[in-house]
């Protein structure tokens, strides 16, 4: 069947033309807004060609196609006649369901994607630098750590050190954005947060500076690495600066506008809303520190079986937050090495399957999808294959736990965020290479060996028989 027959099928089964309004796609989905839930054939979408998995989320059909197939068959469906929507704006729409905490939680991730990718290619470069300066590799070259440049280090220190030195900014330009502000007026307040004049953060934590006072009683400091004070001030600034232009002429608009937000949030998040929210800022992340440090592997335990758990019910975002946190004042992230084994158990749940079943199907669909998760995605696995049939996600879970628990105990943390299992291999070359591949043999290992022993049924060893499609979870948010 080529793309074609297949995005006719996928119309047809959804309800036909008349009950979609808009499609979209991202990496691995085709993303349907539907009118009406109840016209799809959820079980005729299941069983046609390429097609990986399904769920519904916030009034959005997807339909899980892997990488590179979903522009293919969004290509045939967009030439079919159905209309186009941009992922942000379907997602903008999607926004508006759910209940508020929710779409809270929605808002979040949403100010902290755009940011990710410089994080984690500042996570890359930490890596590579623990890499470049360990005495074992430099010794191989017949050098030692004393005799390198230090301009090189310099330079070095440049590439790991700006993202987080600028954070504040970062943040501040991304809510401005999603809370509809001019991201410049935000990047510019960001700025503000860690003005050069003001006394650095980390200097003043280790004891080299000391706040400024104002009014006796107001300790004033910068921001750096911090976020809840320029995630409130992005919040607050773009809301301000939309009421107003709508109270301002527009012929002072450019003069008046900028100015007076600046003006304002500057002396707000300077005076107020920084000392308040670091102060709650550092209250959250001594209580993740506690977490991550139970004793006897308890932290990686839980974490590392809940994650997966927590993913699908949409409401991980929050650890967008804690991870950058952990990264701007501890300079390492112990989730990154949890999670990893998480993602890496359900790798080996979905591999024990395409093993183990003699489906035609359900091997084509098992085998490409463990090797996503491997990479790092697991919707392929996870809706595809493991949370269909239950078992295999379950056991995966466990397997997650197992993996999380040597992990706490070897005292793995990433350089970064964002990337994990193969990929994540970069944020582990300082010195932690060895126990990093090891955590992620043993989720692998521990997924696939309680899969093959526990989680297979009959119904899925059978050959060809079709996947039941009644068996997947409930939407997520």
């Amino acid at each position: 069947m080529n793309n074609r027959e297949i995005a006719k099928e996928v119309i047809q089964a959804v309800g036909g033309k008349e009950n979609i309004q808009k499609v979209a796609h991202c990496a691995t989905r085709l993303r349907i807004m539907v009118n009406d839930e109840q016209r799809i054939d959820k079980t005729k979408v299941e069983s046609i060609e390429k097609v990986k998995g399904t769920f519904f989320n916030s009034g959005q059909y997807q339909i899980i196609f892997g990488t590179g197939t979903v522009n293919k068959i969004y290509a045939e469906v967009i030439d079919l006649g159905i209309a186009e929507s941009s992922k942000d704006n379907m997602k903008a729409e999607a926004n508006q369901t759910g209940n508020s905490f929710m779409r809270m939680l929605r808002t979040f991730g949403d100010v902290f994607v755009p940011i990710i990718p410089v994080l984690v290619a500042t996570g890359l470069f930490m890596g590579l630098r623990g890499l470049l300066t360990q005495p074992e590799i430099l010794a191989a070259f017949g050098t030692t750590p004393e005799a390198i440049d230090p301009n090189f280090l310099l330079y070095t220190q440049v590439l790991t050190d700006t993202a987080f030195a600028f954070l504040p900014a970062l943040v501040c330009w991304s809510t401005f954005k999603v809370f509809g502000g001019s991201p410049i007026i935000g990047i510019v307040l960001g700025l503000m947060l860690v003005n050069p004049a003001l006394p650095n953060a980390y200097a003043v934590s280790s004891g080299d500076a000391v706040p400024l006072m104002f009014f006796g009683f107001i300790p004033i400091v910068g921001y750096q690495g911090t976020v809840l004070p320029a995630f409130i001030a992005g919040i607050l600034g773009a809301k301000l600066e939309k009421r107003l232009r709508r109270v301002i002429p527009d012929t002072f608009d450019l003069l008046l506008t900028p100015f007076l937000t600046l003006l304002v949030m500057s002396i707000l998040s300077l005076l107020a809303i920084g000392p308040i929210f670091h102060s709650l800022e550092t209250v959250v992340l001594t209580a993740t520190e506690v977490i991550l440090d139970l004793p006897f592997g308890l932290a990686g335990l839980i974490i590392g079986f809940l994650n997966q758990l927590i993913v699908v019910t949409g409401v991980h975002h929050i650890f967008n937050f804690l991870e950058v946190q952990l990264l701007a004042n501890l300079g390492n992230n112990p989730f990154n090495a949890i999670i990893t084994c998480a993602i890496a158990a359900q790798g080996g749940a979905t591999l024990a399957v395409g093993i183990k079943t003699d489906s035609k199907k359900l091997k084509a669909l098992a085998f490409p999808s463990a090797l996503s998760a491997f990479l790092g995605i697991t919707e392929p696995a996870i809706f595809g294959v493991n949370l269909r049939y239950v078992r295999p996600f379950i056991m995966g879970l466990i397997g997650g736990g197992i993996g999380g628990f040597a992990a706490s105990l070897l005292q793995l943390a990433g350089t970064g965020m964002s990337v994990t299992v193969i990929p994540g291999t970069l944020l582990y070359l300082n010195g932690q290479l060895l126990p990093y591949l090891f955590v992620n043999l043993l989720s692998i290992g521990s997924g696939f060996v309680l899969t093959y022993l526990f989680g297979i049924t009959k119904e899925m060893i059978t050959a060809d028989k079709e996947i039941p499609a009644e068996r997947k979870i409930l939407d997520v948010a």
